[in-house]
C-alpha cells in the first residue's frame, strides 16, 4: 500500500493529495512556471485545481506574495490548464 501525498493549497489551506492540486514553481533562473509534472527544480506552490481557488488567487494575489513578482498572464495560463484538464 502506498502512502498518499498530501500538500496544502495556498488559497484554502487544505491539505489534499497531490493529484488533485497544480505546482506552480519559481525556477532558480526566477521564472514562475506551471508545473504539472510535480518535477521542476525551484520553489513550488500548490493550487487545487478549481477555477473559483484560481478567481480567489488572483484576486488575493496569492502567487505575488508566496514568489514576489509574477508575470500578469500566469493566471491565464493557469485558466488555460483548467480548461485543458477537464
Amino acid at each position: 500500500m502506498r502512502k498518499v501525498v498530501l500538500r496544502r493549497c495556498l488559497v484554502t489551506g487544505e491539505r489534499l493529495p497531490k493529484k488533485q492540486l497544480i505546482r506552480i514553481v519559481r525556477t532558480p533562473e526566477g521564472e514562475i512556471k506551471i508545473d504539472p509534472t510535480g518535477k521542476l527544480n525551484g520553489h513550488g506552490g500548490y493550487l487545487s485545481i478549481d477555477e473559483a481557488v484560481f478567481k480567489r488567487a488572483k484576486k488575493d494575489k496569492v502567487l505575488e506574495k508566496k514568489f514576489g513578482t509574477v508575470p500578469t498572464n500566469i493566471y491565464d495560463e493557469l485558466m488555460e490548464y483548467l480548461k485543458s484538464v477537464k
